[in-house]
């Protein structure tokens, strides 16, 4: 199953690499998913599960799983058993945070539905690492990238138009601003202050891009496949399609709260200040 992933050169192949996966009703993905990720040639890799507590067992499969998996290295792979469905951008977000608090250097997030390749992830590692970016994005849309061709001609211009969109209020400059496959630098998480984030739903992917950039900090993109889905449906709600399209004037528009004022250094500065001083990591 790892065709086309990279092995990367020490020490980079041993950096602490935390890969967040929000589920729900995901259990026909999951196991396939957990294989292809855990068997990447990254020794310190960890995967993180989110589960929206669905209702079709993911929660109790992922727990089994991680059962396996950690008998290998302990804490190799992570459940968060979530009693409300908040959004994928909540669960996002709480196993983000699960990552920083053990001390992991870097957060992919991807889909749990088998459109991102887990082979990809030392590619978007190995980006980060030599260009610095804050944050890497799997995307559909530069040179080299594409899309299943199962995907229609109106889906196709639906997602280039909520680009253009996103981009045209926002001014990001990044070909596919609502893409959800990603490496994260953790002083940008840091530095971003995930408990300021609004955005429960898709509109999340936006919310964090706007934020990183205002910290000065590089976009990098990187040419991925997206597959369609393996197995499930899609959960794209009218109120997330609303929220997606409100986020980005609320974010240009709407008034800052107090941590949004912040430059980049500054934000840079607390987040150093807070490593140095912080809590232990865990292992």
């Amino acid at each position: 199953m790892n065709e086309g992933a990279w092995s990367l050169p020490s020490p980079w192949r041993e950096a602490r690499v935390a890969v967040v996966v929000p589920t729900y009703d995901e259990a026909g993905n999951l196991g396939e998913l957990t294989d292809r990720v855990l068997a990447l040639d990254l020794p310190n890799l960890r995967l993180i599960i989110a589960d929206d507590d669905s209702p079709d067992g993911t929660g109790a499969l992922a727990d089994d799983l991680a059962k396996r998996a950690n008998e290998e290295r302990p804490d190799r792979m992570v459940v968060l058993h979530r009693k409300v469905k908040e959004g994928i951008g909540r669960a996002h977000l709480a196993g983000m945070q699960e990552a920083l608090g053990r001390g992991d250097e870097y957060v992919v997030q991807m889909d749990g539905d088998l459109s991102h390749r887990p082979e990809y992830i030392p590619h978007l590692l190995g980006t980060i690492l030599a260009t610095q970016a804050g944050v890497v994005i799997g995307s559909r849309y530069v040179a080299g990238g594409s899309l299943s061709t199962q995907w229609g001609r109106h889906r196709r211009l639906l997602s280039r138009f909520a680009g253009l969109y996103v981009n045209t209020i926002l001014h990001l400059s990044v070909r596919d601003p609502t893409g959800g496959f990603k490496i994260w630098h953790r002083d940008v998480l840091e530095a971003i202050d995930l408990n300021a984030i609004r955005s429960d739903g898709y509109s999340f992917q936006v919310e964090m891009n706007y934020r990183c950039k205002r910290l000065g900090r590089a976009i990098v993109e990187m040419p991925i496949h997206f597959e369609e889905r393996n197995a499930g449906s899609s959960k794209i709600s009218f109120a997330v399609q609303l929220e997606s399209m409100l986020t980005p004037f609320a974010l240009r528009f709407g008034r800052q709260r107090p941590q949004d004022a912040r430059t980049g250094q500054d934000r840079r500065a607390a987040s150093a200040g807070r490593r140095g001083g912080g809590r232990a990591a865990r292992p």
